[in-house]
């Protein structure tokens, strides 16, 4: 099942497989029940009419998106060629059983397909990051996916690790969308992620990956969420990137974005 968010003429509404659900249903409310009960409840639930107007983001203003970094080999070169000074660090993260996780965004701050993403202006270097994002229920269940956008400025991150959060964390940084296949991790196993870059009616960059590259599961970096921490209405989670341009490319004013996963591409433009 596919589920895909809409506006409507007084606030949002939800479809399944291109048709409306019912009115007042959010996906808070379907993430705070287990997995199996969350799937028979909208297995049961009527279909209405064909889904109309604008997509929205899958992430709903309350809802938290979180992030997990050096989960590819091709992520841990990148970010120790960017921090000559701190290279080891990463290093040990990648070889580490404790994943590196970071806050990303809250809900409302996210941009769905379609809208437009930012690059910081007091950086010189930003690289999108596609990566598959989880979305997992409360009960730290993973129960499908979306296509996501980590923005990020490498040569922020690459002077101090610990400026991390504002390398990773502004307006404009974080798009998810355009929808949430609904899936276990073990339908996540082996799946195609692609980005092109697109500038001035041409491609710039195009590079893929496979979630197969990951070092680490799924699994394994939700239940390190889900450490000490609560989600009531569950949570998305980047969970890294295995392709990153190279050193002589950054991000320029009207590039426009494409992450493609599973047949679904979130499209976004620079600003």
């Amino acid at each position: 099942m596919y589920l895909t968010r809409h506006t409507t003429p007084n606030d949002s509404q939800w479809a399944a497989d291109g048709n409306f659900l019912p009115r007042g249903l959010t996906l808070s409310s379907l993430l705070s029940l287990p997995a199996v009960a969350m799937n028979a409840a909208l297995a049961a639930l009527p279909k209405g009419e064909p889904a109309t107007g604008d997509p929205l983001t899958p992430v709903e203003p309350n809802v938290e998106v979180w992030g997990a970094g050096v989960t590819y080999l091709r992520s841990r070169d990148a970010r120790k060629a960017e921090s000559a000074n701190a290279a080891d660090v990463y290093q040990k993260v990648y070889e580490a059983e404790r994943p590196e996780i970071f806050f990303k965004s809250i809900g409302w701050r996210v941009v769905g397909n379609g809208e437009l993403v930012r690059v910081r202006q007091d950086s010189k270097w930003n690289v999108p990051e596609p990566e598959l994002t989880l979305v997992i229920n409360a009960h730290g269940e993973i129960v499908g996916y979306s296509n996501g956008n980590d923005m990020s400025s490498r040569d922020i991150e690459g002077e101090n690790p610990l400026y991390l959060p504002q390398a990773k964390s502004y307006t404009g940084s974080c798009a998810v969308g355009p929808g949430i296949r609904l899936v276990g991790p073990q339908d996540m196993s082996d799946l195609t992620i692609q980005l092109q870059i697109e500038r001035d009616a041409q491609m710039a960059f195009v590079g893929d990956t496979s979630t197969s590259k990951m070092k680490r599961a799924f699994q394994d970096l939700a239940d390190y969420l889900f450490r000490e921490m609560e989600f009531p209405h569950g949570v998305f989670l980047m969970t890294g990137t295995g392709i990153v341009p190279g050193e002589d490319f950054t991000l320029a004013s009207g590039d426009i974005i494409h992450v493609s996963i599973g047949g679904k591409t979130l499209r976004n433009r620079v600003a």
